[in-house]
C-alpha cells in the first residue's frame, strides 16, 4: 500500500468566514522527504492538522498512506506518525516508562513493548538517559523522546511539525540527522513542515510554498533556486529613500524584478556583480545615502520573497 500524499483543492474554513487554508494540491511521493514552508498564519498548521486529522477539511480531498482523511480517518492515524511542536511529554515519568505507556497503548503485549521501547532507545540516542525523569531532559532530548514516541507503531509516513523550533544548534543537527537515518535506513515517508530554509534545504528533496492559504511554489529546493534566473543583488537604503530608489534602480538595464524589504532593496539581475558599479554609481549620483551592497545566489529565501514579496523571516 502506498505511503505517499496526495491532495487536492484541500480547503478549511472556521465558523464565521475566516478562511485558513483556500486550496491546496500536492503530492508527496513513497519514501521521500518533503519540506513545507510558510509563515504563522500561511495555512500550514491547519493543513497539517487536515492531513494528521486532527481538523476536518470542509472541501478538497487528502488520501494519506492510501487513506481518505475525511472517510477514513482511523486507519490514517494507524498509518502516520506525529510529532508536533507543542509536545506534551510527562515530566514524572522516565524516557524507558513514557516509551513502553505508548507502545502499550498501542496494543503491545509487555514483552513487546519493553523490546520495541529498548529500540527506539537506541535509536534517538537516549539509551543512557532512559531510567531518567523527562523532567531532567534538554530541549533536544525531549524533541528526540517526541521522535521515538510517534515512532512506536512504525508508522508509514512521519509529520514533523516544527521540529527544531527553539532548539539550539548542535540539537538542531542531531534531529536532522536522526530524520536523514529514518528516512534513509527505513524508507519512512517525512512531510515536515518548518520556517527554517536551511533545515528544508538540507533534508528536503522537494519543498512546497504556502502564502495566504495556498501553494505559491513547489518542486526541488535546487529547481526553486534556479527558477529565479538571476543573482540576488541587496542595497541597504535607508527608509525614507527607499521608494525612491527603487525607481531609480528599476530603470537600470538589466534589473529583472526589484523588490522593497525591511533593510533595503534586493534586485534580480542576470549579471549581479558586474551591476553592483552601475547601482552604486546611480545612486551616489542621486545622492540616495546607501549601506551595504552584497550579491550572491539565489536561496529559499529569494524563492520566498519572489512568490509572496517578503522575506520569510520577516513574515514569521
Amino acid at each position: 500500500m502506498t505511503a505517499g500524499i496526495e491532495v487536492e483543492g484541500l480547503g478549511r474554513t472556521y465558523p464565521g468566514g475566516v478562511e485558513a487554508v483556500r486550496s491546496v494540491d500536492l503530492s508527496v511521493r513513497p519514501g521521500e522527504v518533503f519540506g513545507f514552508l510558510g509563515p504563522n498564519g500561511a495555512g500550514k498548521t491547519t493543513t497539517v492538522r487536515m492531513l494528521t486529522t486532527l481538523l476536518a477539511p470542509t472541501r478538497g480531498r487528502a488520501l494519506v498512506a492510501g487513506h481518505d482523511v475525511a472517510r477514513d480517518p482511523e486507519r490514517v492515524r494507524l498509518a502516520i506518525g506525529v510529532a508536533l511542536q507543542e509536545s506534551d511529554l510527562d515530566n514524572l515519568q522516565t524516557g524507558r516508562e513514557l516509551l513502553a505507556f505508548h507502545a502499550r497503548l498501542h496494543g503491545m503485549g509487555r514483552r513487546s513493548a519493553a523490546q520495541r521501547t529498548d529500540e527506539l532507545l537506541e535509536l534517538v540516542d537516549l539509551t543512557g538517559a532512559a531510567g531518567r525523569q523527562v523532567r531532567t531532559y534538554s530541549g533536544g532530548m525531549r524533541r528526540r523522546l517526541d521522535l521515538a514516541i510517534a515512532l512506536v507503531h512504525r508508522p508509514r509516513v512521519l509529520f514533523l511539525d516544527e521540529p527544531t523550533t527553539g532548539l539550539d544548534p548542535a540539537s538542531r543537527l542531531t534531529v536532522w540527522d536522526e530524520v536523514r537515518r529514518l528516512n534513509r535506513e527505513d524508507g519512512l515517508t517525512v512531510f515536515l513542515t518548518t520556517q527554517y530554509l536551511e533545515e528544508a534545504d538540507v533534508l528536503a528533496g522537494r519543498v512546497a510554498i504556502i502564502a495566504g492559504g495556498t501553494i505559491v511554489a513547489d518542486g526541488t529546493p535546487a529547481g526553486l533556486k534556479a527558477s529565479i534566473g538571476a543573482d540576488v543583488v541587496t542595497v541597504a537604503v535607508p527608509a525614507a529613500d527607499r521608494p525612491g530608489a527603487e525607481r531609480l534602480l528599476a530603470a537600470l538595464p538589466g534589473v529583472q524584478r526589484i523588490q522593497v524589504t525591511g533593510d533595503g532593496v534586493t534586485l534580480y539581475v542576470p549579471d549581479g556583480p558586474g551591476t553592483v558599479a552601475r547601482l552604486v554609481t546611480a545612486l551616489n549620483a542621486a545622492e540616495v545615502p546607501i549601506g551595504a551592497v552584497s550579491t550572491s545566489s539565489p536561496t529559499l529565501d529569494d524563492v520566498f520573497l519572489q512568490k509572496t514579496g517578503q522575506r520569510l523571516a520577516a513574515a514569521a
